[in-house]
């Protein structure tokens, strides 16, 4: 096996920590007003929500915990956040102001559709599935 094929899963994780922990801190600065942000009062239509999106499924993530699912979510927010804020002021995203939308969008489409990777709590949770017997065991 090749050095890219080996170092594949753990690329892909370090990718997935890196954009996970950069999605958690806009997060973090929606909701608590750190790391330079403007707190926005709870319950706000859609910043308010976007941060509790951004900062838990950042988090979730980060740890690599429903990755795919959580991914995904964030990826549609991210979608959702472009062509509703950025789209509307201009066709290209260089204009608009959007490219951070699309970027982490398709960041995390792509960790939806390739996984983890090796350095996640899904990869391990699945292999301690793996070595758990199937149907319990009774003694008499």
């Amino acid at each position: 096996m090749n050095f890219v094929e080996t170092a594949r899963p753990y690329v892909l994780s370090l990718f997935r920590i890196v954009v996970a922990l950069l999605f958690a801190c806009h997060g973090a600065a929606k909701i608590f007003g750190v790391l330079g942000g403007e707190k926005v009062p709870a319950g706000v239509w859609p910043l308010w929500y976007a941060g509790i999106i951004e900062l838990v499924g950042g988090g979730l993530i980060l740890l690599g915990l429903a990755t795919r699912i959580v991914a995904l979510i964030c990826s549609g927010e991210m979608a959702f956040a472009y062509f509703t804020v950025h789209q509307p002021r201009a066709l290209w995203p260089l204009q608009n102001e959007g490219e951070l939308a699309a970027v982490f969008s398709w960041s995390f489409l792509l960790i939806a559709v390739l996984g983890p990777g090796a350095w996640a709590l899904d990869t391990w949770l699945g292999r301690l599935r793996k070595r758990a017997p199937t149907t319990p065991t009774r003694t008499a």
